[in-house]
C-alpha cells in the first residue's frame, strides 16, 4: 500500500488546546503590541511559553521598579515625583528584556511570513482538521469574530475561549483576575458607581491598574484577529479537500 511521504511542513496544527496556524501578519502591528506588553507579541505568533514568562517577567520587574508609577507621573507632568518613584537598580534590569522581546517579535514575524509563503506555494496540508482525547475536543469550524470581540470585551480571556485558545484564555483570564485582585479595583469600580470618586482614588492601586488598557487593548484584537485566521484556514483546509478528492485532474470544465 502506497503511502504520501510526510509533508515537509504543515499549514497548523490543531491539539485539544488550541490551534497553531501559519497565516502572514504584519512585523509592526507584532512588534507593536510586544513595545505596548513585553510577551504579548509572542502570543500573536502562538509562542506561548516565551510569551507567558516574559508576561510574568514584566508584571514582576516592572513592580519592582515601579514603572507604571513613573509613567502616570511623567504623563501628569510630575517628573520630580516619577524619578522618585522609581527604582533605578531594577530599572537597568527592565530595559534588556523588554527591548529584546520587541526585536524577537518582529525578527520571527518575518521568518513565519516566510514560512507561510511557503506552505501556501507547496498547498500544504493541515496535520490533522481535528483533535479529540479525553480532556477537550477542538475542530475547524467557521466563528463569527466579532462574538470573540464581544466576550473578550467583556472579560479577557472569554474571547479566546470561544475560538478554542484555551491555554491562552485561561492564562489571560487568570492574569486579569489576579491584576484586578491586587490593584483593588473591583471596589474601585463599585466606589465609582455608587459616586465616590474621592474613594475609588484611595482604594486602587495605579501601579497594577495602568495594567488593563494594554491587556484590553490586546485580548480584543487577538481575538478578533485569530477568529479571522481560523476562518481562513478552514476555507482553504476545505477547497484543499475537494480538489483532492472530488475534482480530477482530467475534468474538463464547460464553457
Amino acid at each position: 500500500m502506497n503511502q504520501h511521504p510526510p509533508a515537509r511542513r504543515y499549514r497548523a496544527h490543531l491539539s485539544q488546546f488550541t490551534t497553531s496556524v501559519l497565516q502572514t501578519k504584519n512585523p509592526w502591528v507584532v512588534a507593536f503590541f510586544a513595545f505596548s506588553y513585553p510577551g504579548f507579541g509572542h502570543l500573536l505568533l502562538h509562542r506561548y511559553i516565551a510569551g507567558f514568562i516574559l508576561i510574568l517577567w514584566e508584571t514582576f520587574i516592572n513592580g519592582k521598579a515601579n514603572v507604571n508609577l513613573g509613567i502616570l507621573f511623567t504623563l501628569t507632568g510630575d517628573f520630580a515625583k516619577a524619578k522618585e518613584v522609581m527604582d533605578e537598580r531594577w530599572l537597568m534590569l527592565y530595559v534588556g528584556i523588554y527591548m529584546f522581546g520587541i526585536w524577537d517579535s518582529y525578527r520571527t514575524t518575518v521568518d513565519l511570513n516566510k514560512q507561510y509563503l511557503l506552505a501556501d506555494h507547496e498547498d500544504a496540508a493541515l496535520l490533522r482538521p481535528n483533535a479529540m482525547g479525553a480532556w477537550a475536543i477542538n475542530f475547524l469550524d467557521k466563528r463569527k469574530p466579532w462574538v470573540a470581540v464581544a466576550w473578550a470585551a467583556l472579560f479577557p480571556g472569554l474571547g479566546h475561549l470561544y475560538i478554542h485558545k484555551v491555554i491562552a484564555g485561561f492564562f489571560l483570564f487568570a492574569y486579569t483576575v489576579a491584576i484586578m485582585y491586587f490593584g483593588h479595583i473591583p471596589e474601585g469600580i463599585q466606589y465609582s458607581m455608587h459616586g465616590r470618586f474621592d474613594d475609588a482614588k484611595q482604594v486602587v492601586d495605579m501601579q497594577w491598574l495602568l495594567y488593563l488598557p494594554s491587556i484590553y487593548f490586546f485580548v480584543l484584537y487577538d481575538a478578533y484577529a485569530s477568529a479571522v485566521d481560523y476562518n481562513l484556514l478552514f476555507e482553504k483546509e476545505m477547497k484543499k479537500f475537494l480538489r483532492e478528492n472530488y475534482q480530477k485532474k482530467e475534468f474538463k470544465f464547460p464553457f
